[in-house]
Protein backbone atom coordinates (compact mmCIF):
# COMPACT_ATOMS: atom_id res chain seq x y z
CA UNK A 1 0.00 0.00 0.00
CA UNK A 2 1.16 3.61 -1.04
CA UNK A 3 0.01 5.79 1.65
CA UNK A 4 0.64 6.56 5.76
CA UNK A 5 0.65 8.87 7.86
CA UNK A 6 4.15 10.48 8.14
CA UNK A 7 4.53 13.58 5.74
CA UNK A 8 6.70 12.65 2.59
CA UNK A 9 7.50 14.11 -0.72
CA UNK A 10 3.87 14.11 -2.58
CA UNK A 11 3.12 12.05 -5.32
CA UNK A 12 1.20 12.58 -8.20
CA UNK A 13 0.42 9.39 -9.61
CA UNK A 14 0.32 10.67 -13.34
CA UNK A 15 3.80 12.13 -12.66
CA UNK A 16 5.22 9.63 -11.30
CA UNK A 17 4.01 6.50 -13.30
CA UNK A 18 6.83 4.07 -11.35
CA UNK A 19 4.79 4.04 -8.40
CA UNK A 20 1.52 2.77 -10.65
CA UNK A 21 3.43 -0.09 -11.12
CA UNK A 22 4.25 -0.56 -7.41
CA UNK A 23 0.40 -0.73 -6.47
CA UNK A 24 -0.64 -4.02 -4.92
CA UNK A 25 -2.72 -6.18 -6.72
CA UNK A 26 -6.16 -6.58 -5.17
CA UNK A 27 -8.32 -9.22 -4.92
CA UNK A 28 -11.62 -9.82 -3.73
CA UNK A 29 -11.14 -10.42 0.06
CA UNK A 30 -8.43 -7.33 -0.27
CA UNK A 31 -9.69 -5.14 -2.40
CA UNK A 32 -8.15 -1.47 -3.47
CA UNK A 33 -9.33 1.11 -1.70
CA UNK A 34 -9.53 3.83 -3.34
CA UNK A 35 -11.05 7.83 -1.84
CA UNK A 36 -13.36 8.87 -4.77
CA UNK A 37 -14.63 12.94 -4.82
CA UNK A 38 -18.66 12.41 -4.38
CA UNK A 39 -18.98 14.25 -7.90
CA UNK A 40 -17.13 11.62 -9.45
CA UNK A 41 -18.72 8.93 -7.57
CA UNK A 42 -21.92 10.36 -9.32
CA UNK A 43 -23.27 12.12 -5.87
CA UNK A 44 -25.40 15.18 -6.49
CA UNK A 45 -22.85 17.38 -4.47
CA UNK A 46 -21.41 19.72 -6.56
CA UNK A 47 -22.23 23.75 -6.41
CA UNK A 48 -25.16 23.41 -7.89
CA UNK A 49 -26.65 20.68 -6.46
CA UNK A 50 -26.02 18.06 -9.47
CA UNK A 51 -22.48 15.80 -10.05
CA UNK A 52 -21.70 17.84 -12.88
CA UNK A 53 -22.22 14.90 -15.46
CA UNK A 54 -18.83 13.31 -14.17
CA UNK A 55 -20.49 10.29 -12.32
CA UNK A 56 -21.10 8.98 -15.93
CA UNK A 57 -17.67 9.24 -16.96
CA UNK A 58 -15.92 7.15 -14.01
CA UNK A 59 -14.04 4.58 -15.12
CA UNK A 60 -15.28 1.05 -15.19
CA UNK A 61 -12.97 -0.85 -12.84
CA UNK A 62 -14.60 1.24 -10.36
CA UNK A 63 -16.95 -1.43 -10.42
CA UNK A 64 -14.62 -4.03 -10.40
CA UNK A 65 -15.16 -6.53 -7.14
CA UNK A 66 -11.57 -6.50 -5.87
CA UNK A 67 -12.39 -2.02 -6.18
CA UNK A 68 -14.10 -0.63 -3.64
CA UNK A 69 -14.73 3.01 -3.55
CA UNK A 70 -15.20 5.24 -0.51
CA UNK A 71 -16.75 8.26 -2.03
CA UNK A 72 -16.53 12.07 0.30
CA UNK A 73 -17.23 16.04 -0.78
CA UNK A 74 -14.48 18.48 1.48
CA UNK A 75 -16.73 21.33 -0.06
CA UNK A 76 -19.89 19.58 0.90
CA UNK A 77 -18.90 18.69 4.04
CA UNK A 78 -17.79 22.23 4.98
CA UNK A 79 -20.01 24.29 2.77
CA UNK A 80 -22.94 22.25 2.15
CA UNK A 81 -25.07 21.70 -0.84
CA UNK A 82 -26.44 23.90 -3.06
CA UNK A 83 -22.87 26.57 -2.09
CA UNK A 84 -21.16 29.68 -3.27
CA UNK A 85 -18.10 29.24 -5.43
CA UNK A 86 -15.23 28.32 -3.26
CA UNK A 87 -12.09 29.64 -5.20
CA UNK A 88 -8.33 29.72 -4.21
CA UNK A 89 -6.98 33.61 -4.01
CA UNK A 90 -3.05 34.27 -3.41
CA UNK A 91 -1.97 30.31 -4.27
CA UNK A 92 -3.04 27.02 -4.96
CA UNK A 93 -3.75 24.24 -1.90
CA UNK A 94 -0.22 23.73 -0.16
CA UNK A 95 -0.26 27.84 0.18
CA UNK A 96 -4.09 27.69 2.10
CA UNK A 97 -2.42 25.04 4.31
CA UNK A 98 0.74 27.59 4.56
CA UNK A 99 -1.56 30.37 4.83
CA UNK A 100 -0.13 32.42 2.28
CA UNK A 101 -3.26 31.94 0.33
CA UNK A 102 -6.70 31.87 1.22
CA UNK A 103 -10.43 30.67 -0.45
CA UNK A 104 -12.87 33.04 -0.84
CA UNK A 105 -16.31 32.63 -2.39
CA UNK A 106 -17.44 34.86 -5.63
CA UNK A 107 -19.18 37.63 -2.76
CA UNK A 108 -15.25 37.79 -1.51
CA UNK A 109 -16.45 35.98 1.71
CA UNK A 110 -13.77 34.09 3.41
CA UNK A 111 -14.60 30.56 3.16
CA UNK A 112 -10.98 29.35 3.77
CA UNK A 113 -11.76 27.68 7.51
CA UNK A 114 -15.02 25.78 6.17
CA UNK A 115 -12.39 24.38 3.44
CA UNK A 116 -9.45 23.54 5.66
CA UNK A 117 -12.49 21.19 7.46
CA UNK A 118 -13.74 19.80 4.85
CA UNK A 119 -10.18 18.49 3.43
CA UNK A 120 -9.15 17.53 7.21
CA UNK A 121 -12.47 15.47 7.57
CA UNK A 122 -11.32 13.98 3.68
CA UNK A 123 -7.86 13.25 5.18
CA UNK A 124 -9.59 11.32 8.68
CA UNK A 125 -11.53 9.11 5.72
CA UNK A 126 -8.50 8.18 4.09
CA UNK A 127 -6.53 7.54 7.48
CA UNK A 128 -9.48 5.61 8.41
CA UNK A 129 -9.99 3.33 5.26
CA UNK A 130 -6.66 3.12 4.77
CA UNK A 131 -6.97 3.58 1.24
CA UNK A 132 -4.60 3.10 -1.42
CA UNK A 133 -4.75 5.90 -3.64
CA UNK A 134 -7.09 8.56 -4.55
CA UNK A 135 -9.00 9.37 -7.60
CA UNK A 136 -9.66 13.13 -7.50
CA UNK A 137 -12.28 15.47 -9.39
CA UNK A 138 -9.55 18.43 -11.49
CA UNK A 139 -9.74 21.80 -10.98
CA UNK A 140 -11.58 22.49 -8.46
CA UNK A 141 -10.27 24.23 -5.16
CA UNK A 142 -10.47 21.56 -3.03
CA UNK A 143 -9.80 18.49 -5.28
CA UNK A 144 -7.90 19.39 -8.27
CA UNK A 145 -4.69 17.36 -8.72
CA UNK A 146 -3.64 18.79 -12.09
CA UNK A 147 -5.17 22.34 -12.62
CA UNK A 148 -6.63 24.87 -10.72
CA UNK A 149 -7.72 28.11 -10.82
CA UNK A 150 -6.33 31.15 -8.93
CA UNK A 151 -9.32 33.98 -8.72
CA UNK A 152 -12.62 33.77 -9.29
CA UNK A 153 -13.89 31.24 -11.56
CA UNK A 154 -16.76 33.46 -12.87
CA UNK A 155 -14.44 36.53 -13.92
CA UNK A 156 -13.14 36.34 -17.31
CA UNK A 157 -9.98 35.50 -18.24
CA UNK A 158 -10.17 32.89 -15.80
CA UNK A 159 -6.15 32.13 -14.50
CA UNK A 160 -5.66 28.49 -14.65
CA UNK A 161 -2.57 27.38 -13.25
CA UNK A 162 -0.84 23.95 -12.83
CA UNK A 163 -1.56 22.76 -8.88
CA UNK A 164 -3.69 21.39 -6.29
CA UNK A 165 -6.50 22.27 -4.04
CA UNK A 166 -6.60 22.10 -0.83
CA UNK A 167 -7.87 18.69 0.00
CA UNK A 168 -5.14 17.09 -2.41
CA UNK A 169 -2.50 19.11 -1.00
CA UNK A 170 -3.39 17.83 2.52
CA UNK A 171 -3.67 13.89 1.43
CA UNK A 172 -0.72 14.89 -0.52
CA UNK A 173 1.51 16.03 2.74
CA UNK A 174 0.02 13.05 4.39
CA UNK A 175 1.46 10.56 1.88
CA UNK A 176 -1.75 9.57 -0.31
CA UNK A 177 -1.39 9.09 -3.79
CA UNK A 178 -3.50 11.32 -6.12
CA UNK A 179 -4.58 10.86 -9.78
CA UNK A 180 -7.37 12.89 -11.45
CA UNK A 181 -10.66 12.04 -13.93
CA UNK A 182 -8.73 13.73 -16.46
CA UNK A 183 -5.96 11.39 -16.10
CA UNK A 184 -6.20 8.21 -19.26
CA UNK A 185 -3.13 7.06 -19.05
CA UNK A 186 -2.41 6.58 -15.44
CA UNK A 187 -6.34 5.39 -15.18
CA UNK A 188 -5.70 3.10 -17.80
CA UNK A 189 -2.13 1.51 -16.39
CA UNK A 190 -4.22 0.84 -12.91
CA UNK A 191 -7.46 -0.57 -15.27
CA UNK A 192 -4.47 -2.88 -16.48
CA UNK A 193 -3.29 -4.39 -13.09
CA UNK A 194 -7.03 -5.43 -12.70
CA UNK A 195 -6.77 -6.95 -15.95
CA UNK A 196 -4.20 -8.18 -17.95
CA UNK A 197 -5.81 -8.52 -21.44
CA UNK A 198 -6.57 -5.00 -21.00
CA UNK A 199 -4.44 -3.19 -23.28
CA UNK A 200 -3.64 0.80 -22.47
CA UNK A 201 -4.39 3.11 -25.51
CA UNK A 202 -0.40 3.88 -26.07
CA UNK A 203 -1.97 7.14 -27.71
CA UNK A 204 -3.08 8.66 -24.31
CA UNK A 205 -1.47 11.67 -22.25
CA UNK A 206 -2.24 12.84 -18.74
CA UNK A 207 -3.34 16.03 -18.25
CA UNK A 208 -0.19 17.27 -17.43
CA UNK A 209 1.14 16.03 -20.87
CA UNK A 210 -1.92 17.65 -22.69
CA UNK A 211 -1.57 19.99 -26.07
CA UNK A 212 -3.82 22.15 -24.15
CA UNK A 213 -1.46 22.23 -20.74
CA UNK A 214 1.63 22.49 -22.21
CA UNK A 215 0.63 25.09 -24.88
CA UNK A 216 -1.59 27.35 -22.25
CA UNK A 217 0.05 26.74 -18.84
CA UNK A 218 4.13 27.02 -18.36
CA UNK A 219 5.38 24.89 -15.47
CA UNK A 220 6.49 27.97 -13.76
CA UNK A 221 4.12 31.03 -14.03
CA UNK A 222 5.08 34.38 -13.37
Amino acid sequence: MLSGETEREPVRLPHHLDQVAAIRTPTRTEPWRVLVSGCLAGSPCGVDGTDYGLGATQPEWFRDPRVRCVSFCPEDHGLGTPRNMPDLHGGDGFAVLDKEAKVLDEHRTDITEALLAGAQAMLALAQRERIDFAVLTDRSGACGSQVISIGCRFEEPVDHRRGVGVATALLLRHGFDVVSQRDPKTLGLLGAKLDEKFAPDPEVVDHHESPWVLEHLPLDPK
